[in-house]
């Protein structure tokens, strides 16, 4: 057995990988029809997708589902962990699929490449749809202005990132168990009662143990963090920071303790055509938390912008 085996969980899909911005990534498809990408979140994989694969696929698209760099199955490369390179790996994989456009679906750190990779590579992106996941520039302005609210719910969980190696351990330390307290103090209570919340657990702390992903996965928090205090990070903000034209699907947990509603709200500042929804009772993985309620969202947005 492989180290990376425990993420090719079996189902009505086909795992495969394609080759995209210099590296390679680990996919898993289901149904045929229109393009729909998938973008998984922080502390996540592809798997996290799949009620809304099936959902997808029996309503007449073609859902794919990706391991972000850095996770799965996908390459583990030293460096690409900025928003810039991540939005040119979905840009990459839309090509690589062969198909001019796509419906991009993203939740959290995946979220955050969706408004990133539809701000740079428009062309690419037929529509947007975010799960937990304010627009970046939304994000970047409330955890200064907000230091109380999203400046505090931020600093919570990013500061302590930062430094070297220690957090690496932290995250994987008995069996990646802080992957469980994540994932609970981040959800709703509904869920972390819920009988399927036992497997989203082992197999979230299972892909957590990759080696190689605890640290890629720090990363992004690391790039974040420190661009704000680079050059790059101005460069960045003026290269996304204007509307973008395809229509967006928001959908965002009331109880989400770590990306606030009113940060997700500001979005809109961004978006031109603007479908907002916010979910009572839910934390930050709507898409798990409530999977029927939100693959309907998704399947009826993607039909009416097919």
């Amino acid at each position: 057995m492989t180290p990376t085996s425990g993420v090719r969980v079996p189902g009505p899909w086909r795992h495969g990988g394609v080759s995209a911005n210099g590296i390679r990534l680990h996919t898993v498809e289901c149904g045929s029809g229109p393009l729909v990408v998938l973008l998984h979140g922080f502390p996540e994989f592809w798997w996290t997708w799949r009620h809304q694969l099936v959902g997808l696929a029996d309503a007449g698209f073609r859902a794919v589902a990706i391991d972000l760099r850095g996770y799965g199955e996908s390459d583990k490369p030293p460096r690409g962990y900025d928003l810039w390179t991540l939005a040119g790996d979905a840009a990459g994989l839309i090509r690589a699929l062969g198909e001019r456009r796509a419906m991009v679906v993203g939740h959290g750190w995946g979220g955050l490449i969706g408004w990133t990779l539809t701000a740079l590579h428009p062309r690419l992106v037929s529509a947007l749809a975010v799960f937990g996941a304010p627009h970046p520039l939304a994000l970047r302005r409330a955890v200064w202005r907000d230091p109380r609210g999203q400046g505090r719910a931020t600093a919570a969980h990013t500061l302590g990132f930062q430094v070297p190696l220690r957090p690496e351990r932290r995250l994987r330390a008995d069996g990646a168990a802080r992957v469980e307290r994540i994932l609970r103090a981040w959800s709703g209570a509904g869920w972390a009662a819920a009988p399927e919340f036992a497997e989203v657990v082992a197999r979230n702390r299972a892909a957590m143990g990759i080696p190689g992903v605890a640290h890629c996965a720090l990363e992004y928090y690391r790039w974040a963090a420190r661009s704000q205090l680079r050059p790059e990070g101005p460069r960045f903000a003026a290269e996304i920071d204007r509307p973008v034209e395809q229509p967006v699907l928001q959908v965002h947990g009331a109880d989400d303790p770590w990306l606030l509603e009113p940060t997700a709200h500001a979005s809109v500042r961004w978006a031109g055509k603007h479908e907002y929804h916010v979910l009572a009772n839910c934390g930050h993985f709507p898409h798990q938390e409530v999977p029927r309620a939100t693959t309907g969202l998704l399947t009826d947005f993607g039909l009416a912008t097919k």
